[in-house]
């Protein structure tokens, strides 16, 4: 059913944006509503399954006014609602389940569905192995930076390190945040990070670097110092965009999973 043209499919309209979405008076035809009023009840059913589920309802359900021509070339305004595809997947598991296209759109919608999600995890995958990646060349400029500004042993540099953390972290050091992220003591705290925090953190990385070379810095203390308060600063720009600390992220399955993943599909023989 996933290779046909669905009638689901033939009422699917894209906005400038590239955005799909559904017509909500055209899927009550295609679902055999022929009193559009009925078809609203299943809306608002939808709606409220929407919000429960913790999505934001206007992402999803977007009311607009139509002109709708009547016959004689007549026109009136009819409201109706622009539906995402996850819309459209609980529209169709509010209605009624005795019609056979219903139970047809159920199956539909819950494949694409899930296609989509599997698209975005992807999608993270990616962004997580791509920003690792330069976390990685940036924390090796980190470090010849910290060196240069008299960071010399071992040591000295993972505490260093933990100084740019305690300001990122709100205080948490790295073991702290190993603790809180229920990490085991084998596990890398960078291998365990989502995008969202990967990316704060590289931020904290190429701005420590340059502010120790742009200001000259020398000395271990003023070192330290000066990480902590990148850190501090990267952490106060997450909280005035309103975004998650990022010791409130949590772990997630370890980046050398999915690199051992990339590099096996790029071994693989293309068919």
């Amino acid at each position: 059913m996933s290779q046909q043209i669905t009638p689901f499919e033939t009422i699917r309209r894209t906005n400038p944006a590239g955005n799909e979405f559904w017509p909500s008076r055209d899927f009550a035809k295609v679902l055999g509503y022929a009193d559009y009023r009925n078809f609203q009840a299943v809306i608002e059913s939808a709606r409220t399954a929407c919000f429960n589920s913790g999505q934001r309802v206007e992402d999803h359900f977007v009311e607009v006014t139509e002109m709708v021509e009547i016959g004689s070339g007549a026109q009136r305004p009819l409201k109706t609602v622009m539906m995402s595809r996850y819309a459209c997947y609980l529209v169709i598991q509010n209605a009624d389940p005795a019609k056979e296209i219903v139970a047809q759109g159920q199956t539909y919608f819950a494949i694409q569905t899930r296609r989509q999600e599997l698209s975005d995890e992807e999608m993270e995958e990616q962004r997580r192995l791509t920003i690792r990646g330069e976390l990685r060349q940036h924390n090796s400029k980190l470090a010849d930076a910290a060196k240069d500004a008299g960071v010399i042993e071992s040591r000295d540099y993972a505490i260093f390190q933990n100084h740019g953390y305690i300001g990122l972290y709100g205080g948490l050091g790295a073991q702290d945040i190993h603790r809180r992220k229920g990490l085991k003591k084998s596990e890398q705290i960078l291998d365990h990070m989502g995008s969202t925090e990967l990316a704060a953190n590289l931020f904290r990385a190429t701005q420590a670097e340059d502010k120790l070379r742009r200001e000259k810095i020398t000395g271990k203390d003023k070192a330290n110092r000066a990480h902590r308060e990148v850190g501090a600063k990267v952490r106060q720009t997450i909280k005035e965009l309103g975004g998650t600390m990022p010791e409130a992220l949590p772990a997630v399955e370890s980046i050398k999973k999915l690199d051992s993943k990339a590099r096996k599909a790029l071994k693989k023989p293309k068919p």
